[in-house]
């Protein structure tokens, strides 16, 4: 029954952004034809709004199913304790509160990771700004819980979502989103076991982590259809 409920969710968001968004979405990989069923991971990078779920108008409704049935979403606490927090709870299977630390709040996310579970997780942890920092002024990092999930699953697809960001829609502090505004967004698929493999994970977790953090902020800065290179978005907000 929850899942049914969740999935009517989905649909009911992929609807809404349908209507009344236009989306430019554009594959960057291949799709193997058993992608969704060893789908394990959805990452999405570039996070700049609360309305996010927006790119559901990009996904194809096998994945959505997916995420209905065993979708795994970290929400921070703070964000859980807005308005918005009882949407959020409502677009996944278990929804786990996190602080943002590296507690047994975290450790519940990892807990809830069995042989079917898919983890739809935002890397960077916090949105960023108009300034290209993050709401303490620091730069937009990848943060390392990420590379503890890609430990725990070692195998099927990571789902690898580039945002070309939606300050134009709504950026962080604003109440009401812009409507008939243009959503862009590149998908691609990477194989987990040749992912990690590529990365020469090591015994030391700190290693690993590392080789990770820098993969994925690499490939935000140079794969994210924003009309200004992120790169050059963070280098001036750093300056």
């Amino acid at each position: 029954m929850r899942s049914a409920i969740t999935f009517v969710m989905l649909m009911l968001i992929k609807l809404v952004s349908k209507v009344f968004y236009r989306h430019r979405v554009e594959w960057i990989s291949e799709i193997p034809r058993d992608a969704w069923k060893r789908l394990r991971l959805v990452s999405v990078l570039n996070h700049t709004s609360l309305y996010e779920p927006l790119l559901v108008g990009a996904a194809p409704n096998p994945l959505l199913w997916k995420i209905a049935r065993h979708g795994v979403l970290p929400i921070a606490a703070k964000t859980m304790r807005r308005k918005v927090g009882l949407f959020f709870r409502m677009i996944a299977r278990n929804v786990v509160v996190i602080t943002r630390k590296n507690d047994h709040t975290w450790q519940a996310v990892l807990d809830q990771i069995d042989d079917r579970a898919v983890v739809c997780i935002l890397p960077e942890g916090r949105m960023m700004r108009r300034n290209g920092l993050d709401e303490q002024g620091q730069p937009m990092t990848v943060r390392g819980g990420i590379a503890d999930i890609l430990r725990v699953i070692e195998q099927g697809y990571m789902l690898v979502v580039y945002s070309g960001g939606l300050h134009h829609i709504q950026a962080p502090g604003e109440l009401l989103p812009r409507l008939f505004k243009t959503i862009r967004v590149r998908l691609e698929l990477v194989d987990i076991a040749s992912y990690r493999s590529s990365l020469a994970e090591r015994s030391n977790d700190d290693d690993f982590k590392r080789a990770v953090i820098a993969d994925l902020e690499h490939r935000r800065d140079t794969r994210c259809p924003s009309e200004v290179p992120l790169a050059e978005i963070h280098r001036r907000g750093a300056a």
